[in-house]
């Protein structure tokens, strides 16, 4: 298994890189929590990975009880989006 994982980067998510696999799963522990489990994004880099505002989003939300993580994760969207007008 490797070390890294697709990541999409800049703004078109055609353009690929890569993360360390630890970071990918720890924003997956998140987003699986909120969204729900979606196995393609752990087994065969469904949709290229994850985006840069989405591993911001899950990982801040990360910090806080899991409880919260859904909040905080449209907390952290919120944020971003009213940055990116």
């Amino acid at each position: 298994m490797s070390d890294t994982v697709p990541a999409q980067i800049g703004r078109s998510s055609n353009r690929q890189g890569a993360i360390p696999r630890t970071v990918h799963m720890m924003a997956y522990e998140v987003y699986a929590a909120v969204h729900g489990e979606q196995k393609a994004l752990i087994e065969n880099g469904c949709r290229g990975g994850f985006s840069a505002g989405e591993l911001i989003a899950f990982l801040y939300a990360r910090n806080f009880p899991k409880q919260e993580w859904s909040k905080r994760v449209d907390e952290a969207f919120d944020g971003y989006r009213e940055e990116q007008r």
